[in-house]
């Protein structure tokens, strides 16, 4: 089992550059907002380190209607954005949401990604629309062997028996936040996002503690016994700080079973 740890976001002091010489993994938040020129991830896949893996998180007009408050931070053009648009986000099979996939596709080739995260919003809820949406889609993109992590959000959390079903259908990778619930997937990849431990699953103003950390490795361990590799991201306020401490954890287990 592999066990890759990282941040949501190059969220350390010195940018990049300093980021690459702490962790060997980021799920970048940018291609969520706004999508990136191909020039500009080449360039950062070429300033990386050759084991260095990028997780790009999909660009909202795949998941996001353009209503969402996400949009604020768009900056790009695109056809058919408005306020009243229904052309993007629901991962609906449009035109406009394949083309977005089309290019997220490309920028995980230019970066040599082997997994890309969609995040679905709280208001995607389990309907039978927006699941007949989901599963037109994903089985119309190309995927290029990308494997495709889902975050759920609203109320399919209280239906894991349809996550369940859904991520074997398409194959998905259920994301989860492993110290609030289990993924329910059965393929060989896990992925963890840590929001924090606050009564408000996400609010992100958290900082983990030992012992959570401690629990955290323990969970890690668990699901990792059906895994190859597993994912951990830490997306909280002291993201940086936890994810080097959950690293010096690991690093003392492995150490221990020499």
């Amino acid at each position: 089992m592999v066990i890759v740890v990282g941040c949501c976001g190059f969220s350390i002091p010195g940018g990049m550059r300093s980021y690459y010489r702490e962790f060997d993994s980021v799920e970048i938040q940018s291609t969520f907002y706004n999508v990136p020129r191909l020039e500009t991830v080449e360039k950062w896949r070429v300033e990386a380190p050759a084991s260095f893996e990028f997780v790009p998180k999909v660009f909202q007009g795949i998941t996001h209607p353009t209503s969402s408050p996400t949009w604020k931070k768009f900056r790009g053009r695109l056809p058919n954005v408005d306020r009243d648009s229904e052309s993007y986000g629901f991962l609906r099979p449009t035109d406009e949401v394949i083309n977005c996939w089309r290019t997220m596709i490309e920028i995980c080739s230019k970066l040599r990604s082997e997994a890309v995260l969609i995040q679905t919003p709280p208001n995607f809820n389990c309907s039978e629309t927006n699941v007949l949406n989901m599963e037109k889609f994903l089985t119309t993109v190309n995927r290029k062997n990308t494997t495709i992590c889902w975050e759920p959000r609203g109320d399919w959390n209280m239906n894991p028996d349809k996550i369940k079903r859904t991520c074997s259908k398409l194959d998905l990778v259920h994301v989860v936040d492993i110290m609030r619930r289990r993924p329910v997937s059965e393929l060989e990849v896990s992925y963890i996002r840590l929001h924090g431990l606050n009564p408000r699953e996400f609010d992100y103003r958290y900082e983990y503690s030992y012992q959570e950390l401690l629990s955290l490795r323990d969970k890690v361990s668990e699901i990792g016994e059906k895994s190859r590799k597993v994912y951990v991201f830490f997306n909280n306020t002291n993201m940086a700080n936890d994810a080097k401490r959950f690293k010096q954890i690991l690093l003392g287990a492995r150490t221990e079973n020499r």
